[in-house]
């Protein structure tokens, strides 16, 4: 199991056990551990699009090669599922990335099941433009 992979079977290990207002408890405090985001980085160019609230990501790439996504939303759940779908793709080679199925880890979580509609919409776009991104740097 890869790290990212024994990272979120940890979370929803714990995921598993709550209820629906712990989980969404659960979300919010992952979304409050995401790394800043600087006002400055949240602009048109940095928006996903498709999102009923804001979301915001903004690829960097460190020396080694590797992929460093820094993401922000204004809605504090939409923020938590945003640390999930970085959790898994988080500091990674693009080769890696792309090849990472980011739905098929997200999917234990059954976020469409726990989460309106107008929450996890944007989710898709947000996976669609990490994955543009890896492959920009193929």
């Amino acid at each position: 199991m890869t790290d990212a992979a024994s990272v979120l079977a940890d979370i929803h290990s714990e995921y598993d056990f709550l209820d629906a207002d712990d989980r969404y408890r659960l979300l919010i405090d992952l979304g409050r551990a995401l790394e800043p985001m600087p006002d400055a980085l949240k602009t048109d160019a940095t928006l996903v699009r498709g999102c009923s609230a804001s979301v915001w990501v903004y690829p960097t790439r460190a020396e080694d090669g590797t992929l460093h996504f820094l993401a922000d939303s204004n809605a504090a759940i939409t923020k938590g599922i945003i640390a999930l779908v970085l959790k898994t793709v988080q500091d990674q080679t693009p080769a890696a990335i792309a090849a990472t199925d980011i739905e098929a880890a997200l999917a234990p979580f059954d976020l469409k099941a726990q989460l309106s509609s107008n929450r996890t919409q944007g989710i898709p776009n947000m996976i669609a433009l990490i994955h543009e991104t890896a492959a920009r740097y193929l």
